[in-house]
């Protein structure tokens, strides 16, 4: 090579060295089905040893609300920066359609950060299927849920056959046939692989190797995860032995609410073998429900503490922003309801932390009202790649900056045949038909007592807001 190209090529080495090291890498942890019910969110019962530790390198959000309380649906907005439909089934069928042509806008966030030189890998669940696929099994490599978004997406089904086996997997490889014939919850004696996250971790630990091994030429964008602590309740004996004599707090507003709301009766709960117990009427039983619960957010817990151990052990903690988010909230007896898909804040609440070096105020909380919708921008605005023009939320920076003095913005979220927004002091939630719910959260009553033929004034007001920002008018 003749001295003037060798130098030519010295220097492009340096710089896309250069370049990569300004850019930091990111690792986003969804988990799923996860309530704010940690001890870093004030449940002192609980042991997340793993995530309050990330808290305290970070910012937790207290008050951090998802746009739908499903799954699918509000995945496709941490994932788009968007609004969108609250039915599991079109989402990412819309967003593979907006990205069939390669040369489009970018619609997903890892799409838009590979565009911009980052490698971009899943594990586990990060869409709306573990591994990002579809077909009978989720495994089709056809039918991608987000095209061009990933390097690679991966979910390792192990003994549990396919994504969809180990979506609904017990101990040992067994899967979901017919819901009835499965335990609701199980807790037995093994290691952390006996259940389906402990293999979805292994993965997620050597991908986390893989790509630092290139993140001097090239930063990664890992986005990992985690199952619990979705139904069937599952995990390792050692966790549940955690709560064996703890006793947790009492249910709040336990009793079915009166009047037209968005109550259900638990279907997917309910499904599952319940020994012929039902926890609305068996307080031993309910609180039987609820440590297996814990159990499987203390089994999640020491997951997130694997895939951090490993950042750190790979020198990469220094140049990651980390941010761990829960896909929304769960009820756990509130409102007479064991699951999601309602409207209430049990539903649609859910912890959101971000950490990244030499951030200000770590280790702090925050009370601002924020949204799912904000991630992306915040990422973006971290990475210093060029802003997604496309993403409707708002960058969380000035609330990191100023945790205790930022008051956020009000939230919105929506289900099939209802949309809410949610401010520091009220909810109101809008029905398909007219009808409406009016909820003061200053009040000991809670979402319990409708005040809305009481407040029209408000009512009007919050019921304005809500439309205008989601430009849809429910009738």
């Amino acid at each position: 090579m003749k001295p003037r190209r060798l130098i030519l090529f010295v220097l492009a080495g340096l710089l896309s060295i250069s370049v990569a090291q300004e850019r930091p890498n990111v690792l986003l942890i969804c988990v799923d089905d996860l309530r704010p019910e940690l001890k870093c969110f004030g449940a002192d019962y609980i042991q997340s040893p793993h995530i309050d530790a990330l808290a305290a390198r970070g910012v937790a959000f207290q008050r951090h609300y998802v746009q739908a309380p499903t799954c699918g649906a509000s995945r496709y907005t941490l994932l788009t920066g968007r609004y969108g439909s609250p039915s599991n089934g079109a989402i990412f069928a819309r967003a593979a359609s907006l990205q069939k042509d390669p040369k489009a806008v970018p619609q997903s966030m890892p799409a838009w950060f590979r565009q911009h030189g980052y490698t971009t890998v899943s594990v586990g669940k990060v869409t709306h299927h573990p591994g990002g696929r579809g077909g009978p099994d989720w495994n089709e490599d056809a039918k991608p849920e987000m095209p061009n978004s990933w390097d690679r997406h991966l979910l390792p089904a192990g003994p549990w056959q396919h994504p969809r086996g180990w979506m609904h997997g017990l101990a040992d490889g067994e899967i979901r046939k017919n819901a009835k014939d499965m335990a609701l919850f199980q807790s037995l004696e093994g290691t952390d692989a006996i259940y389906p996250d402990g293999p979805n971790t292994d993965e997620a630990v050597r991908q986390l190797a893989l790509l630092s091994k290139d993140s001097s030429e090239k930063p990664f964008f890992l986005a990992f995860g985690i199952l619990r602590p979705h139904l069937p309740f599952g995990a390792p004996a050692k966790y549940l032995k955690l709560y064996q004599n703890v006793d947790l707090p009492l249910i709040q507003h336990p009793k079915k609410p009166e009047g037209k709301t968005t109550w259900h009766g638990s279907g997917e709960f309910m499904k599952y073998n319940r020994w012929g117990r039902s926890p609305n009427e068996d307080a031993e039983f309910a609180l039987e429900v609820r440590r297996h619960y814990a159990a499987c957010v203390s089994y999640a817990d020491a997951q997130v503490g694997r895939i951090l151990k490993q950042l750190d052990d790979l020198g990469q903690r220094d140049n990651t922003i980390v941010v761990l988010w829960g896909d929304h909230g769960w009820h756990l007896g509130e409102h007479a309801i064991w699951g999601k898909h309602a409207l209430f804040e049990e539903s649609l609440r859910s912890p959101l932390i971000v950490s990244y070096p030499g951030m200000p105020n770590a280790g702090k909380a925050t009370q601002a009202m924020v949204e799912t919708l904000d991630i992306f921008p915040t990422l973006v605005d971290l990475a210093k790649i060029p802003t997604a023009s496309h993403a409707q939320g708002e960058s969380l920076i000035p609330t990191i900056n100023a945790p205790s003095d930022s008051k956020g913005h009000p939230a919105i979220s929506y289900s099939k045949n209802a949309q809410t927004i949610r401010t520091t002091t009220h909810r109101l939630i809008a029905h398909k038909g007219g009808h409406l719910e009016l909820y003061d959260h200053r009040t000991p009553a809670g979402e319990t007592k409708n005040l809305a033929d009481t407040q029209p004034e408000l009512t009007t007001e919050l019921r304005a807001k809500l439309n205008a920002r989601l430009n849809r008018p429910m009738n």
